[in-house]
């Protein structure tokens, strides 16, 4: 039976549920940031230091393209500060290059597993998502928020976390990161649903989809 007043009322309770979670955060990170800065003069190196990771000792690839080049370096500080080995593949400064080279270097690495994780950067973080996701093995989650960095590793079990340089700015992507590589995947369910990704042959599927065209 249809019940637009129950519909109505659910998606109230859903949406402010959302919005209640989002001002807790907000006020929980205003707190913490001015706890930092009072210690500290105000600047990115002391954010950086006043959210370090803990106990992630996982090695990162890190490659981005020429517009995401001042972030990458943000992000690498970071790491680096943070105890984590970190390879960089590049770009090394912001001249033009095609963001397809880089993140090929990287996505294969992490498909070769030769890397666990790896994390990539562009301007949107768009075409580098397609690239990683061309290969095996490769989970690549485009993230613009702290909700889908963390949900991308509890169900998805993604292993390239994508930034986009030019959407998102410097302390964001620095929370992102640290959400990322701190959330551990849930396993359970969400593995059958990984196994089915993984037993994809694309050649096959085209084939059919051609045939059945």
């Amino acid at each position: 039976m249809n019940n637009p007043g129950f519909c109505r009322d659910y998606f109230f309770l859903a949406n402010l549920k959302t919005y209640l979670y989002s001002l807790f955060f907000i006020f929980y990170k205003t707190l913490n940031y001015f706890e930092v800065f009072n210690k500290k003069p105000f600047s990115l190196r002391n954010i950086i230091q006043g959210h370090k990771m803990t106990s992630v000792q996982t090695p990162i690839i890190i490659g981005c393209d020429h517009a995401a080049y001042a972030m990458k370096e943000k992000v690498k500080s970071f790491l680096i500060e943070s105890a984590i080995k970190v390879t960089d593949i590049g770009t090394f400064d912001e001249n033009s290059v095609d963001y397809t080279d880089f993140g090929i270097l990287v996505a294969s690495s992490v498909s070769k597993k030769e890397f666990e994780r790896g994390i990539l950067i562009c301007g949107t973080g768009i075409g580098m998502s397609i690239v990683a996701n061309k290969f095996p093995g490769v989970r690549a989650a485009l993230c613009g928020g702290l909700f889908s960095a963390i949900m991308s590793r509890r169900h998805n079990d993604a292993n390239i976390l994508v930034l986009g340089g030019r959407i998102i700015g410097d302390v964001l992507a620095l929370e992102i990161v640290k959400a990322w590589i701190e959330t551990p995947f849930d396993g359970e369910r969400h593995q059958k649903r990984i196994d089915k990704i993984d037993q994809i042959d694309l050649s096959e599927l085209c084939k059919k989809v051609v045939k059945n065209g």
